[in-house]
């Protein structure tokens, strides 16, 4: 058999191992989403090896969204960290087996009146009959040519556990930011970063009226609070409302025509009319795709009114990559 086939009937495996699990769902599914969503205190999330390792990857699942919990070592716990477990937690023991040292916590887990929900193989192992929810993946053959290796047992925890936090992630209907509290660095962070705590306000953000010069117009743009100025300025009418903009792009370009009276030149005359926008509750994500999309460098950020209350520039968002 070659490195192909041997990779694909492992691949199969796992997904049979999931397949079969998922004919095992019951109502004990919904009594472990609502003990955990009900939950006072925290979700504690126990095993040992390899379901050791997958709890620790649950346990962050919940956490990240929205579900207070931490991850606590079976043999540790049984040297002290069972501290970690208070009246008010719920723990969620995980054990292929069902007889690993994850049992020997039942006892103490009971004196503190903390409910247990058990991911393992068997309803009829220890940690299964002394749990209140069972969470049963099955009787599972493991993919590796001795059937001892954990792999598609490992595989059925870890979808347990997705399904367990997204279904109650479901429950709370969070939005993008409240998602994004919990994500404020790398790539997911930035993504869901809103405008208005990226973009340039206040004396940073240049607003000038549409009637003045060129002039006067590039002195708005580079009078701002920064060492560096967006390049940029919002141009608005008598009641404040954006009709044009003016960049240092649109200046570079007039400039090259030549005419002596450049400077003095009305503004309206040479600015961007109805230029791209954007509002400060989009996502960052957006106002840099407008930027990348139509090659600009600067876009003006509106409020319901269309009024400017903020510029975005691509400058800041390389600093927000740093």
């Amino acid at each position: 058999m070659d490195h192909l086939e041997a990779a694909r009937q492992i691949v199969d495996l796992e997904i049979g191992a999931l397949r079969a699990m998922r004919e095992l769902l019951s109502p004990e599914f919904d009594r472990a989403v609502e003990l955990i969503y009900n939950c006072q205190g925290r979700v504690v999330v126990t095993g040992v090896g390899k379901a050791g390792i997958i709890g620790q990857k649950i346990s962050g699942t919940l956490a990240s969204t929205g579900t207070p919990s931490h991850w606590m070592h079976a043999v540790e716990a049984r040297h002290g960290d069972l501290g970690r477990v208070q009246p008010g937690d719920v723990v969620l023991a995980l054990s292929n087996s069902g007889e690993t040292e994850v049992v020997q916590l039942l006892p103490a887990l009971k004196k503190l009146n903390v409910p247990v929900i058990a991911i393992t193989g068997s309803r009829d192992s220890t940690l299964a009959r002394h749990s209140e929810v069972v969470l049963e993946i099955g009787q599972i053959e493991e993919a590796d040519s001795l059937g001892l290796a954990p792999s598609c047992s490992t595989t059925a925890m870890v979808v347990m556990g997705d399904a367990l936090a997204l279904t109650i992630f479901r429950m709370r209907n969070w939005r993008p930011e409240d998602y994004a509290f919990y994500h404020p660095g790398g790539e997911l962070g930035r993504r869901l970063i809103k405008v208005s705590e990226v973009m340039r306000k206040g004396d940073e953000n240049p607003v000038a009226r549409v009637d003045v010069t060129v002039r006067q117009a590039l002195k708005v743009m580079t009078g701002t609070g920064r060492p560096t100025s967006p390049g940029a300025v919002s141009l608005v009418d008598g009641e404040g409302k954006l009709v044009g903009f003016f960049t240092d792009g649109d200046f570079r370009r007039l400039m090259e025509d030549g005419r002596p009276d450049t400077l003095d030149r009305p503004v309206s005359e040479v600015m961007t009319h109805r230029p791209k926008t954007i509002t400060e509750e989009s996502l960052a994500a957006e106002a840099y795709r407008l930027l990348r999309d139509y090659r600009i460098d600067q876009v003006p950020v509106v409020d319901e009114d269309g009024r400017p209350v903020g510029i975005v520039d691509v400058q800041d968002w390389l600093d927000v990559e740093r």
